[in-house]
């Protein structure tokens, strides 16, 4: 029998990624395993267009027929799928980084949030739309609150995205466990993701605590929310915004990095050659910009990523984008850490390997270090086939933090 991290939905790494992510996605309700499987069927290991189409394909399918149940009355069954269709829209948009232009971004986003929106506007659940104030703007979120909490202040969960997740990503691996145990929850998108970036060009910043401080203070005045229980939870890169918060936030009750990231960076520089590593540390940026530039002639997918993925850092430059990814560190800071943290840490983590386990040595007289591993079925980043075992874990833990 091949070891579970040896078998592959697809001979392309991030496809296979990207299908257990979002058939991981399936216990919280964001997907159903047998139409995913069988819209990527087929689609070849390199054919990236074909891959964006698939699950393109898929979120409008799924989408007509929450717009025929919606429209006949049934309220639930449309709410069913327009959250599946959400998530696989989320999943098309990731698709577009492999494709030669942008122009299929903001419509597939537009998709994926209409979707999302029909969700939050039919389902059973108490959810509201806010603004939160954020510099001289704001940013867009969603209050969840428990069932049968009215009258009742709750602990809520702030959950942090990372940097190319979508609000139905979320759904799964917070949102939906935290009010399963009587938890309010709030989502939104900070600088650089989703809305925040694609309609209104805002980058990310790495001093990620002036972006959850005026978070923390719009939750803390939310009625029937226990100012003195509210959490935080930081998935993928998100476990470097996390602990760069709390290192100067402090009024966070406890906190969950999924997994810790300590060097945003590595999972850039080290597909870097040595003489090009070389190169930058001596700060020869044009070299530099020569080099990427040849070396991106070669292979015009990865020329498609790069410009995808750098996006968010709002530069322009090879060595700029590197040396603003640079500054998303978190070694010097880590120390000032005072809030109980959950730091996990998957077995075969492919984009951090090994940082939860320094995030913890950072902070030791804070952190607690849960391993999850392959014969749990629960290896790779974020543990993608396992988000049940990761919310037991995670909520065990964070009930015991805040006295439930």
């Amino acid at each position: 029998m091949a070891r579970t991290h040896e078998f592959r939905f697809s001979g392309n790494a991030d496809f296979d990624f990207e299908i257990r992510t979002t058939i991981g996605q399936a216990f919280s309700g964001a997907a159903d395993i047998g139409e995913v499987l069988a819209a990527v069927e087929g689609v070849g290991e390199k054919d990236h267009d074909g891959w964006f189409r698939a699950w393109l394909g898929l979120g409008d399918r799924i989408a007509a027929q929450a717009d025929a149940s919606a429209s006949s009355g049934h309220a639930v069954s449309a709410a069913s799928a327009y959250l599946r269709a959400a998530s696989y829209y989320a999943t098309a948009l990731n698709a577009v980084a492999s494709l030669p232009t942008e122009e299929e971004l903001l419509p597939t986003f537009r998709k994926h949030r209409a979707a999302w929106d029909r969700w939050v506007d039919l389902v059973d659940r108490d959810i509201a739309r806010v603004e939160i104030p954020y510099e001289d703007t704001t940013m867009p979120g969603y209050l969840f609150r428990a069932p049968g909490a009215a009258g009742d202040d709750r602990p809520l969960l702030v959950v942090a995205n990372g940097s190319d997740g979508a609000l139905t990503s979320l759904w799964s691996s917070a949102v939906s466990g935290a009010l399963a145990r009587g938890y309010h929850a709030l989502v939104f998108d900070g600088p650089g993701q989703q809305s925040m970036l694609f309609e209104r060009n805002v980058p990310f910043r790495p001093d990620w605590e002036a972006v959850l401080t005026p978070v923390l203070d719009f939750v803390r005045a939310q009625d029937g929310v226990d100012a003195d229980r509210i959490a935080l939870y930081g998935i993928s890169q998100a476990g470097y915004w996390v602990p760069r918060a709390l290192a100067f936030e402090h009024r966070f009750a406890a906190a969950i990095a999924d997994p810790g990231v300590v060097d945003v960076s590595t999972s850039w520089t080290e597909h870097l050659p040595a003489n090009m590593r070389k190169l930058l540390d001596e700060g020869q940026d044009e070299k530099f910009d020569r080099d990427m530039q040849m070396g991106m002639k070669f292979s015009h997918e990865l020329a498609y990523t790069w410009k995808f993925r750098a996006r968010p850092y709002g530069t322009t430059g090879y060595a700029e984008t590197m040396r603003a990814v640079l500054q998303y560190n978190v070694t010097e800071v880590a120390a000032r850490i005072t809030t109980p943290l959950l730091i996990t840490d998957p077995e075969h983590e492919q984009f951090w390997p090994g940082q939860s386990e320094q995030l913890a040595s950072l902070t030791p007289g804070v952190s607690t270090l849960v391993k999850f591993t392959e014969a749990e079925g629960a290896d790779f980043h974020v543990q993608p086939l396992a988000r049940a075992l990761t919310e037991q874990r995670m909520f065990d833990w964070l009930d015991d933090r805040l006295g439930r």
